[in-house]
């Protein structure tokens, strides 16, 4: 009888301490429990970008040898010949590096000219007129991108330039076939390239509309990639190409002098860095935006309850009240976003207060079961971006891991090609609060923070990302999409550690938004069931349906079994490619 009782006592305690061991609502699940899953994995290396071409020479490095800095410089030089769109050696970007044990970044942002100056967009009664900080040559910032993707070669890398240029000196010497997206991107933006002669003669087909399947040669961009892959940075920021970009700015009213791009440098900056549910989330700082705002989401939401219904457990019906403070919390971190961020060589920017754990209590307690006005809601403590960027993750057989989020800003940036060079320019001046209190081309509103000043780096959205767990790596991630970059990593991060959903659903998964102003909440299509939608808006939320946006290219890790997942987002048209 004794023998009875004990073993029911083991049952029953076993089955009690089974059920003590589900996951609570917001209670965190063993890490174990992660859906390691996507539609292509590999052990040896993973490249994942918005471009199939660029993926295949990230890969080919990694299959050479090269390590995960070496693979992402050759990417980004290729997808300035394949995705001209965003790709660029006329913009700027930004990379986070996990490089053996050491976890660092480098900001190649634009900078504003020396001849640049606060009103220099506005019209003689003091009105913003964005047409010349989105087009053309005056919106156009110091380029970054050959600095910075040399300097973190040279520091980090371990092949020489010339190997490295290769691949994308070929593929512009010899052309590529167009892809059908690519195409339809060249085509619609026929208006723009026919605005300025240089960029008509290479976007265009002598006028005409390119189709799929055609070569696209640039011998002039592939003189432009010798050029650098012979002399280096000088190659690009002195000689020939620096006297053809200043001879295009005197040609159409620019001011980016050869003093301007002598003077260029990138920055090596240390990490944002903030724990989420014992994961090491480590991001971009100033003066990208994209660190300090996905530390504040990821701290403000660390404890809320995660709905999921198909837990009979959680008592959950929907997912609005979930849904209704994330929102909320978007708004707040927007709004702090409009005041407080900006270059930190010109402004003391609050990072520590900012992405502390107890502002972001603060914060969380300012949210009830409605919407809060947009107006009602400030900047929260007291002191005194394009859809056409692109994000590539790579990780290499070591557990390196380099993310990397590049951009011209607007869709081919300024639209002018610098004649003889074969390369776009960026309109990053745009990114500048022109006017503080007025919005840029997505809606974003900046303080004196990110006021024009010569010398100064505009603020950025851009949010390249890279996750720990226990010291080892689990996730590279980024994405463009202008201001909504910082809510596509934060939602592909929260569905893949809290919603356990595999890389490619967390990826593909219906998007929204809020970024304080404009009011309304932007969703896509599939973003919210229809009696979710109906709550929401009950709780005041005005709603608008967008197109989607975003192209979210990440790796997933699962170091354990030394298995890398990755998935390249349903919105675009790249590639992950494993080995």
């Amino acid at each position: 009888m004794g023998f009875l009782v004990t073993t029911a006592l083991i049952i029953l305690f076993l089955y009690y301490a089974s059920q003590f061991n589900r996951p609570l609502i917001g209670s965190q699940k063993k890490v174990n429990d992660i859906n390691y899953k996507s539609d292509v994995s590999s052990s040896n290396g993973m490249v994942v970008t918005a471009e199939s071409l660029a993926s295949q020479v990230g890969i080919d490095i990694l299959k050479k040898g090269g390590n995960a800095v070496d693979a992402a410089v050759a990417v980004g030089f290729a997808l300035a010949v394949t995705y001209p769109q965003a790709g660029n050696l006329g913009g700027g970007g930004f990379m986070v590096i996990k490089i053996k044990d050491k976890i660092t970044t480098v900001d190649y942002r634009e900078k504003a000219p020396l001849g640049s100056s606060r009103n220099m967009f506005l019209n003689d009664k003091g009105e913003f007129q964005p047409d010349k900080s989105q087009v053309g040559h005056l919106s156009a910032g110091v380029p970054g991108s050959v600095a910075g993707m040399l300097y973190a070669l040279e520091k980090y890398g371990t092949m020489n330039k010339e190997d490295i240029l290769s691949p994308a000196i070929k593929l512009a010497d010899d052309g590529f076939e167009i892809e059908e997206k690519l195409a339809e991107s060249l085509n619609s933006n026929f208006d723009l390239f026919k605005k300025f002669t240089s960029s008509r003669k290479i976007f265009t087909k002598n006028g005409l509309n390119y189709s799929a399947g055609e070569k696209f040669v640039q011998k002039d961009l592939a003189n432009t990639l010798k050029l650098i892959s012979i002399h280096g940075r000088d190659g690009f920021y002195t000689g020939i190409t620096a006297d053809l970009i200043v001879k295009e700015m005197q040609n159409g009213g620019g001011i980016i002098t050869l003093q301007d791009l002598n003077n260029y440098q990138p920055v090596e900056r240390n990490p944002i860095h903030v724990t989420y549910k014992g994961y090491d989330v480590y991001s971009m700082p100033p003066p990208s935006s994209g660190g300090i705002a996905l530390a504040q989401l990821l701290n403000m939401v660390e404890h809320e309850q995660i709905p999921d219904r198909s837990d009979v457990y959680n008592g959950i019906k929907d997912q609005s009240n979930y849904l209704n403070t994330v929102i909320e919390c978007m708004k707040r971190v927007y709004a702090d976003r409009s005041e407080y961020l900006g270059d930190p060589d010109f402004w003391k920017v609050p990072v520590n207060e900012l992405i502390s754990k107890e502002y972001a209590k603060k914060r969380r307690k300012e949210i009830n079961d409605v919407s809060t006005p947009s107006n009602e809601i400030k900047p929260g403590i007291v002191i005194k971006e394009s859809n056409q960027t692109t994000h590539y993750s790579i990780i290499d057989k070591d557990g390196n891991m380099v993310s990397v989020t590049t951009t011209l800003n607007n869709t081919y940036g300024s639209g002018v090609v610098v004649e003889g060079a074969g390369f776009l320019l960026n309109d990053e001046m745009d990114d500048f609060a022109s006017k503080p209190g007025e919005p840029n081309m997505y809606g974003l509103i900046g303080s004196d923070a990110n006021a024009i000043e010569p010398g100064k780096r505009m603020l950025s959205s851009m949010t390249p990302t890279i996750i720990l767990k226990d010291g080892n790596p689990f996730m590279v991630a980024g994405s463009p999409g202008g201001g909504r970059i910082i809510t596509s990593v934060f939602l592909t991060i929260v569905n893949i550690i809290d919603f356990r959903m595999s890389l490619d659903s967390a990826i593909d998964k219906p998007r929204f938004h809020h970024q304080w102003q404009p009011e309304y909440l932007q969703y896509e299509a599939g973003a919210f069931d229809d009696d979710v939608l109906a709550k929401l808006i009950e709780k005041g939320q005005q709603v608008k349906q967008i197109s989607d946006y975003g192209r979210v290219e990440a790796i997933l890790i699962d170091w354990n079994k030394h298995l890398y997942y990755g998935h390249s987002d349903r919105r675009g048209y790249g590639a992950a490619i494993g080995f």
